[in-house]
């Protein structure tokens, strides 16, 4: 999925999701006003879309990422891109 792409309406995942707008929206640090906002039609700035589509559409527990984490993963990727290539196949196949 394209970094930054245009997400659905918010309102359509938050209802399929089964979230209230104070539960959907605090997840990715927007007060429910604000969130409320965006689902009546205001533009949603490039990094909401993105902490959206993180935590809502590819459920990612952002409370759990470390910064070590995206760290030795950058590393994996450059210094052994066949095993990145690999575990990341793999790790596709057990979701």
């Amino acid at each position: 999925m394209k970094l930054f792409k245009k997400i659905p309406n918010p309102r359509e995942i938050r209802q399929k999701l089964g979230l209230n707008q104070l539960e959907f929206w605090n997840k990715v640090g927007v007060t429910q006003s604000g969130g409320s906002r965006y689902e009546s039609g205001r533009e949603i700035p490039k990094a909401v879309r993105e902490l959206v589509r993180l935590v809502h559409i590819d459920r990612i527990d952002l409370t759990k990422i470390k910064r070590d984490d995206l760290i030795v993963a950058a590393m994996l990727k450059a210094q052994h891109p066949d095993l990145y290539k690999s575990l990341k196949k793999s790790a596709k196949l057990s979701t």
